[in-house]
Formats: C-alpha cells, structure tokens, sequence
C-alpha cells in the first residue's frame, strides 16, 4: 500500500492569487475525473449561519475526540456530520458545540471554489482536488501518478493538519511517496516548475 505526501509550492497573501496558481497546477495534469472538496472552521455561531446560509448543501461537524468519549452515542449528530437543512439554527445549541466544521466533498472543478474562497474570510479552511493523474516525464524517470496526484490550496494555514493560523494562504502538490530517496522531491519540483514554481518547504504528510 502506497502513501502520499505534499510539498508546498506557492504563497501568497491573497486567497484569489493563491487559487489561481493552484488552477495553473491543476492544469498540469489530467483532470478528465477530477473533483473538488472543500473544509472550512467555524468559531462563531454567526459563522455557522452565514456559511449554512451560503452554501445550503454542505455538512457540519464537531472535530472533538474527548466528545466522542463523552457521549459516544452522539444526539447530536455532529460527530458524524448534519446536512445544512437539518442543523439546529438555535444559539444556545450551537454555542457549546464550536468550533464547527464545513464542508462539501467531490464536488465538480470549478462549481465551488471562487465562492468558497471568498466565503472562507479569516477563518482557516482548505480547497483540496483529487482524482487527478500526474503525467510520464520520461526524461526525469518520473512515472504516471493516478493514486496520489492531488493539489490542496490552504487558507490561513500552513499545515495540511490545518492545526496552525497563518496570515497567508498555501498550495501545495501532492505526490507518491516512495522510498525518501529524494525521487518524491523531484517530482513535487518538476510539477511546481511547470507553473515557474519551486518547492518552498519541507514535506507534510
């Protein structure tokens, strides 16, 4: 079983620039069955309402282990995640259970992701595309990637965690990992290069 790994590309303090140069690297590939997710956090109650409003077909969550301790049988519903129209609009329900999270996965490229940027605002999110396939590149001994060709665009974070704030936005291409040979770097560069990149930190797994 293979694992992927990430390599960040390109930064910016603009969430748009940001996503415009993640589309350049989208380019790079084979995107004939690409789809689009998309995570944001919410820390208010006026944040949760604002993005159930904005995006009716997304899903709320509470990321909380200790909760799932407490209250394994979850009457809530949060541990597992309440579609928009069923989520409680009430602040008193909501309040005790932030920070929410949102989110709508496999979505079609390009439906969602000038929106979601926009609606994100400081709150720490992530647009994230997959089922994407890296091309041969027989003078670099690179090889045809389908399982682990993704691009992720981090807003207001470094980290794929999306465990740490930042005040700038990140891409970041997404490759097979092999044997640390530095192979998997290469093609994180060769991939960055196409769009006048460099690789610009250390990996995230």
């Amino acid at each position: 079983m293979s694992n992927g790994i990430a390599y960040p590309v390109f930064r910016a303090a603009d969430s748009a620039v940001a996503l415009r140069m993640a589309r350049q690297l989208l380019a790079v590939g084979d995107r004939r069955h690409a789809q689009v997710s998309v995570d944001v956090e919410l820390c208010t109650v006026g944040e949760v309402m604002r993005v159930r409003k904005a995006l009716p077909d997304s899903w709320f969550r509470k990321e909380d282990i200790a909760g799932w301790v407490r209250e394994p049988s979850d009457p809530t519903g949060l541990h597992d995640g309440v579609h928009a129209d069923e989520l409680f609009s009430d602040p008193d329900f909501l309040f005790p259970h932030l920070p929410l999270w949102a989110s709508m996965l496999y979505q079609p490229v390009g439906s969602v992701e000038e929106e979601f940027a926009a609606l994100v605002g400081p709150n720490i999110g992530e647009i994230y595309w997959d089922s994407l396939v890296w091309p041969d590149v027989p003078d670099r001994d690179l090889h045809r990637e389908t399982d682990h060709a993704r691009v992720s665009l981090l807003l207001n974070s470094r980290t794929t965690e999306l465990d740490e704030r930042a005040d700038d936005h990140t891409v970041l291409v997404h490759v097979r990992r092999s044997n640390r040979n530095g192979s998997e770097q290469m093609h994180a560069s060769w991939l960055a290069e196409q769009i006048g990149q460099s690789v610009i930190g250390p990996p995230q797994e």
